[in-house]
């Protein structure tokens, strides 16, 4: 379907050298990432999980801007039809495509041509997250610590939905405002759950944010619940926004992409410097995804060890005391930030390595060049598994990552022998479970672990 919108808000006032830059940028350089991430969005709900699938499906679907003496329009031609109702563009969905113009430009001018902004530190990184989410307005000064990380996987059973939903919901009688990835799936029922949860105690202003990046968008379109969504340039500084934010994390089941952000977590919070810093994390799901948690927990003993799993705790079928837990472990946070002088909105002392920091290109050549042995500090060997896993997510669902496969074949991740005995049963139990792809879709290994 074709149509023309317009702004609401950050992008609706634009002066007309404003508007002359962003018609500049947008037809330069910009322009097929604008493009591929606006078709992600108007994608919302269809069942597509293949970067590479979606942009070879809509080959004619077009975006541009249209410069007006008072501001701007998009232009879009040959959109997905699900994106629209009786012809008129879904709200929110429109104010996702305009989150995706905002980000993208602003990234590409504030932050990548910042000469103040250097991206080689650690501390040039964690401000440039803080920017773009501030750009984003998704930073509030005036709350207390509420907002719940939820992660999981896009491709869960339907049993398995209905407890995220659940579970949001209890979060959501607390006051507590929800995070994701923003997709489908684990993402969008802890959402879902908690609007009713806000509804019931009159909470107008409930919060359902959604992190996402250029590569992952495709396979994760966010969903309309979404009322503030922001886009990182790479899965490294979405990952560091999520912990930055979180005053709790919480995890459902889910695939390579959750279990990359588990190894990212504790990465972070095996650090030495981190030791003493209180931040909830809870593995749960419903009775069926006993088994799942328990691969997972034998995982992380075998490769990363007892203190890892120190780390969260796993609560089975029980959305009531995960919701107490995280209200009596954010009451701990607050106490702790308000001590130490910490924000509320951003943790600016937790310590985040360079490690976990730069940017990782899931090629075969550094895949198969991953150090994952264990003759290094428990951090950076969860920082390592982190990436290996990151690379299995390229192979899966990303545009880039599916091409390269089809050219070379498999990735090869080598390391211990015990490592890559604990991660080919893992990844395994990943496939047998088909949490690799959305359901009704036969799994294609894009990876091998050599033993």
């Amino acid at each position: 379907m074709d149509a023309q919108i317009a702004p609401e808000g950050h992008l609706e006032v634009l002066s007309k050298a404003e508007v002359a830059r962003l018609w500049d940028t947008s037809h330069g350089g910009l322009y097929q990432l604008f493009r591929s991430c606006a078709l992600a969005v108007l994608n919302c709900g269809s069942g597509l999980d293949d970067g590479k699938e979606l942009l070879e499906r809509y080959k004619s679907f077009d975006i541009s801007i249209v410069q007006r003496e008072r501001g701007i329009k998009l232009d879009v031609k040959a959109a997905p039809a699900s994106a629209f109702v009786d012809g008129v563009m879904i709200k929110g969905i429109q104010e996702h495509l305009f989150a995706v113009l905002r980000d993208i430009l602003f990234i590409d001018g504030e932050i990548l041509k910042n000469a103040h902004i250097d991206l080689e530190t650690t501390e040039g990184v964690t401000d440039a997250v803080f920017h773009i989410l501030r750009n984003a307005n998704l930073l509030q000064p005036q709350i207390s610590p509420n907002l719940v990380v939820c992660w999981g996987g896009h491709s869960i059973s339907g049993h398995e939905y209905d407890y995220t939903k659940i579970v949001g919901y209890h979060l959501g009688l607390r006051a507590m405002d929800i995070c994701t990835g923003c997709g489908p799936g684990a993402m969008k029922g802890p959402m879902k759950g908690a609007t009713i949860g806000h509804a019931k105690q009159r909470i107008e202003n409930g919060r359902y944010l959604g992190v996402s990046e250029p590569g992952i968008i495709a396979a994760e379109a966010p969903n309309p619940i979404v009322n503030d969504l922001v886009i990182l340039p790479d899965i490294e500084k979405r990952l560091e926004a999520f912990v930055r934010m979180a005053h709790a994390i919480v995890v459902f089941p889910g695939g390579a992409g959750t279990a990359e952000e588990i190894l990212y977590l504790l990465g972070i919070l095996l650090h030495p410097d981190n030791a003493q810093m209180p931040f909830p994390v809870i593995f749960t799901g419903p009775a069926s995804a006993a088994d799942y948690f328990k691969q997972i927990d034998q995982f992380i003993l075998a490769t990363l060890g007892a203190e890892a799993q120190s780390k969260y705790q796993i609560i089975i079928d029980d959305p009531v005391k995960v919701a107490r837990e995280v209200q009596a472990g954010i009451k701990t946070v607050r106490s702790y930030r308000k001590q130490h002088g910490d924000a509320y909105y951003y943790n600016w002392l937790l310590k985040i390595d360079r490690e976990f920091q730069h940017p990782f290109a899931p090629t075969h050549e550094n895949m198969r060049g991953l150090a994952l042995h264990k003759n290094q500090p428990a951090h950076l060997l969860a920082a390592n598994l982190r990436r290996a896993f990151s690379g299995v997510v390229a192979g899966n669902v990303k545009d880039q990552g599916i091409r390269a496969i089809e050219q070379y074949g498999h990735f090869e991740i080598c390391g211990d022998p015990d490592i890559m005995h604990a991660m080919d049963i893992l990844l395994d139990s990943f496939v047998k479970q088909t949490r690799m792809k959305l359901p009704g879709k036969a799994y294609i290994p894009c990876y091998k672990v050599i033993k």
